[in-house]
């Protein structure tokens, strides 16, 4: 009945979109051309594309983070965790070099929202660390981070922040004439080779309307990580000593991928509509599991659109839905173990209001569904079904110096479990309750100031409050999962996780300056986390087993692993982070300096003991220049060693990373053609993700060499 519901209020949204559009002459502008200021004297204004009113970043009261143009073609990597990981506050669950997820201020899975064109991502990325984000960055334009609570607009798992990633599939402005974009580069620790195009193209007629054409298309390929020396940790050697070690490679590492996009839109001078259609394909190995591989695929269809000028109570109408189909198979030995299933659909409808005054802002509506099955012998949690249906109001009101923002979200969410009638596929399991579902009513509020001292400083201060519905696995978890080497058990009795967050941020900004430092914490009553409970079970459930000298259950036959029991525990996170560009014209050349630095602090407040996988302070320096056809980079970036250890966590070494590229503009008639060289971790450091659960077994990759070229036309 939701879905149906669903696509209803979307056909509405499409005539209430077509119902407005008037073909007036084209005011619109290329992707090329609406990009921001490029004058390498001035700092640009960026817009947050994700904020409903489209606001300038520094106008914001939430802290954010845009990646793109140069700075993004040279922090690319092959994961979304691993490209955005050197922003301020980020880090990345490093699951080898092929599952990557971003992690915001010490809060990953379930708790950081990933969305891609502002509609989510619907994959298994949040359930477990091995699987990886369904989206290649190769293709990305864009990448926006919200940093700290973005429920408001997103539910209530963005309660740690969001990752929006922008690639243009669905067109909304204009392109006249033929353009595109590519990319090759070879090399690097894991030996990659990655392609890319992407194709945009219209054409104006004579009522002043447009087709605007999309079309994006990748393939990358990779062996196993080249590693500075032993896989595993000295620590880990130490505890646990083997005959043999693996050196210079990370086992069962390589990957291979390819997918694409074709999109289509109707645009005009105040609005647009139109659709996408996606593949998403990759095969990679898990690296904690040497004889285990993951084969993915995703297929993804997008609509949006958009009506602006409207007249009346309602200014603009902005809507965006998706349908996605994802699986994918963990293979043995070549041999299908286990399947995960998840198909999703989502809803959202935003409507700014005229303005009054000096207000203005948006209401909207969200519904989403999804229902996720586990099938085979990594089938920790039954099969699963989500509902939840939201309103949300957004109020931005200027009153001389000050800029206030104020927002609430209710959500309503159904999380229902087990086969049957209720969820159309799937296996049971006898360790599996039986079949319940469960309702929760999240509300969440924030309010926000920014205060203008003089032009070019400011004060932004946002507070929120935010209640989080647990995920299924939370709920509903228990069995082997040999990806965090536990046998974890969840809670089918958790309440809403209720969090109360502050932000207060210093900004300054210059023609040709900025520099931007908060300070934050984020308090947790019913942080849902798991802990090591002492107790063992076999992969058949049976509580703490007879083990023989092997570690193999002398009543079972079934392998041994620990039992991690999900629990509810008041929690602390804090932190501060800095963040300065700073352009120095000199010879005529342009040298821009980067100061970076960010620190998190997380504990459970009823022990006072550390939470895990915390990132370790992080303070570097970047300076790009550019001279001509002539330009570079280079990153020097300490990270501290992390002695605040959680319960049976060992402690991680710090280490220097020395990154630098080179880019040279080649002569290209008709085209902007450009040759780099990048050379990662030169001083060959034996580099070790604190926030990463195989820190010990899987280290970053060791000193590298990458080559590629890039083009417009």
């Amino acid at each position: 009945m939701l879905i149906k519901q669903s696509w209803l209020l979307l056909i509405a949204g499409l005539l209430t979109t077509l119902s407005h559009a008037q073909e007036r002459s084209m005011g619109v502008l290329s992707p090329q051309q609406s990009r921001a200021n490029t004058d390498p004297a001035v700092l640009p204004e960026v817009v947050v594309t994700g904020n409903p009113l489209g606001s300038e970043l520094f106008e914001l009261a939430t802290p954010s983070a845009v990646l793109s143009g140069t700075a993004l073609q040279l922090q690319r990597r092959s994961t979304l965790g691993d490209t955005l990981q050197n922003l301020p506050g980020m880090s990345a669950t490093g699951f080898g070099p092929n599952a990557s997820r971003p992690v915001i201020r010490g809060l990953d899975g379930d708790r950081t929202h990933i969305l891609q064109n502002g509609a989510g991502v619907i994959d298994a990325s949040a359930l477990s660390a091995d699987h990886a984000v369904a989206l290649d960055p190769l293709v990305m334009e864009r990448a926006e981070v919200v940093r700290g609570p973005a429920a408001l607009f997103y539910g209530g798992n963005a309660v740690g922040g969001v990752v929006n990633v922008i690639d243009n599939r669905i067109p909304q402005a204009g392109n006249q004439g033929f353009s595109g974009r590519f990319e090759a580069r070879y090399g690097g620790p894991e030996q990659e080779q990655a392609h890319a195009v992407v194709l945009e193209g219209g054409s104006v007629e004579d009522q002043g309307a447009q087709w605007a054409l999309h079309a994006d298309a990748y393939t990358r390929s990779a062996d196993d990580l080249r590693i500075k020396n032993y896989a595993r940790s000295a620590r880990l050697r130490a505890a646990d000593p083997q005959s043999t070690e693996t050196q210079y490679r990370l086992t069962n590492s390589a990957a291979a991928g390819e997918g694409g996009a074709v999109g289509v839109s109707r645009v005009w001078g105040s609005g647009y509509v139109g659709l996408s259609v996606a593949q998403f394909n990759s095969r990679y190995g898990t690296v904690a599991e040497p004889t285990v591989t993951i084969d993915m695929q995703s297929s993804r269809f997008d609509v949006a659109g958009e009506a602006r000028e409207l007249g009346g109570l309602v200014s603009a109408l902005k809507w965006k839905a998706s349908a996605t189909n994802y699986n994918h198979q963990e293979l043995d030995s070549g041999t299908v173990a286990t399947v995960f299933r998840n198909k999703g659909q989502e809803l959202q409808v935003e409507a700014q209001h005229a303005p009054w005054r000096n207000l203005k802002g948006a209401v909207g509506m969200q519904v989403a569904q999804n229902t996720l099955t586990a099938t085979g012998d990594e089938a920790f949690l039954p099969s699963t079904q989500t509902q939840s249906q939201a309103l949300f109001l957004f109020e931005e009101l200027t009153l001389g110096a000050w800029k206030w923002t104020a927002g609430v979200r209710q959500q309503n969410s159904r999380i229902s479990s087990g086969g049957g009638g209720e969820i159309p596929y799937g296996e049971t399991s006898a360790r599996f309750d039986p079949a319940m579902t469960r309702r929760f009513n999240g509300n969440s509020a924030a309010l926000g100031a920014v205060w203008t001292l003089q032009p070019g400083w400011a004060v932004a201060v946002n507070g929120a409050y935010t209640e989080r519905a647990p995920s299924q696995t939370e709920l509903f978890a228990n069995g082997p999962h040999a990806a965090t080497g536990y046998y974890e058990v969840g809670n089918s009795s958790f309440g809403l996780e209720r969090s109360r967050a502050i932000d207060i941020a210093l900004r300054r900004k210059t023609e040709a300056y900025s520099a931007s430092v908060s300070v934050f914490q984020n308090r947790f009553a019913g942080f849902i986390t798991q802990y090591a409970s002492g107790n063992t079970r076999g992969t058949d459930g049976e509580l703490n087993p007879t083990a023989n000298a092997s570690g193999v259950s002398s009543n079972t036959g079934d392998d041994i692993l620990p039992e991690s029991v999900y629990r509810a525990v008041p929690a602390r996170f804090r932190g501060a982070e800095l963040e300065a560009g700073w352009r120095v014209p000199y010879s005529g050349a342009q040298i821009e300096l980067l100061p970076q630095i960010s620190y998190v602090q997380a504990s459970d407040l009823s022990t006072g003991v550390p939470l895990p996988r915390i990132a370790p302070l992080r303070y570097g320096m970047g300076l790009n220049y550019r001279l001509d056809r002539l330009g570079g980079r280079v990153d020097i970036t300490r990270v501290s060693a992390q002695h605040r250890l959680a319960a049976s966590e060992l402690a991680t070494d710090g280490y220097t990373m020395l990154n630098m590229a080179l880019t040279y503009k080649l002569p290209a008639p008709g085209a902007r053609l450009e040759g780099f060289v990048r050379g990662v971790n030169l001083l060959n450091a034996e580099a070790r993700n604190h926030a990463s659960m195989l820190k010990d077994v899987a280290p970053m990759g060791g000193r590298s060499v990458q080559f590629g070229v890039r083009g417009q036309f």
